[in-house]
């Protein structure tokens, strides 16, 4: 959604804008292509492996310190990152949720089913637990909380349970325990919907893992006092509990004048590139613009 992000993130000549997700630059390198000259791109990522080879690309594109800078850390600790800059507040924020392609197509990695890997889905591989450990400490029930409360998974109770059944540590066994599992006790479940039940687990042991919403919820309380007046915010989620999030932490504060606008309808990707890429037709803008200080 490329050409949404900057449509309602307006870049201009002199911004200084956040990337609070970098991941591959896209969105990052497309923003510092605008708010030259004078502007500059504080570019975050909690993922230290990608981090280095995204800022080499970009310092490759020609891009030097003066006008981007990458800094390894949660968009939880916006606020921390900014004062590190000596930066008061700033023009633009963009944050795409999720997972990046890089992360998926790295079968080490473990976010991915598509090839063998370990369960691992950390982010941060030098912190936290890996998945196979999550499952393997939380109860059945702490399990069902997490695939109806990070996916909205409707067969959460019975996935669960499956859970449980025997030690999972790596993607083929999740993804063959979840698909089998279903199949057998619903036979009459359409393979699609099994498809996508298998999705959620990944998708809701991911978000657990690296505690994405609770993050979420903390870089949502912060940004009005990390947006400059005027400054515009945008935000990508992929999963309904996200959006809900967002939804509701702009309404509060446009009801509290924070934000003097906001997004009254959810965004989705153009259908040329819905139909080109499946992780876009799952995507949902929302933007927000900071009110004027009184």
């Amino acid at each position: 959604m490329l050409d949404e992000v900057l449509r309602y993130l307006r870049p201009m000549a002199g911004d200084v804008a956040v990337d609070c997700t970098l991941g591959y630059a896209g969105h990052a390198q497309a923003i510092l292509e605008r708010v030259q000259p004078g502007g500059r791109l504080i570019g975050l990522d909690v993922d230290p492996l990608e981090l280095p080879r995204t800022e080499a690309r970009l310092r490759a594109a020609g891009y030097s310190a003066d006008t981007f800078v990458a800094r390894h850390g949660n968009f939880a600790d916006l606020p921390e990152v900014l004062a590190a800059e000596g930066v008061a507040a700033v023009d633009l924020v963009v944050v795409d949720l999720g997972v990046s392609s890089m992360q998926v197509d790295n079968p080490s990695r473990g976010f991915s089913y598509k090839e063998p890997g370990p369960l691992d889905m950390r982010m941060n591989p030098s912190q936290g637990e890996p998945a196979w450990q999550l499952v393997a400490r939380l109860s059945e029930d702490a399990l069902a909380s997490v695939l109806t409360t990070n996916a909205d998974e409707p067969h959460a109770r019975l996935i669960a349970s499956m859970l449980k059944q025997e030690p999972i540590t790596t993607t083929h066994a999740l993804e063959r325990l979840v698909r089998t599992g279903l199949n057998r006790a619903l036979p009459d479940l359409a393979k699609a919907d099994v498809k996508m039940s298998v999705r959620r687990a990944f998708q809701a042991l991911r978000i657990a893992v690296n505690a994405e919403l609770s993050a979420l919820d903390a870089l949502l309380r912060s940004l009005p006092q990390c947006l400059a007046p005027g400054g515009r915010v945008v935000v990508l989620t992929f999963h309904s509990g996200e959006d809900r999030r967002v939804k509701k932490a702009f309404q509060a504060g446009y009801r509290a004048g924070v934000y003097s606008g906001m997004a009254r309808e959810v965004v989705r990707s153009a259908r040329v590139e819905t139909f080109a890429d499946r992780r876009a037709a799952a995507a949902k803008l929302r933007w927000a613009v900071r009110a004027p200080v009184p």
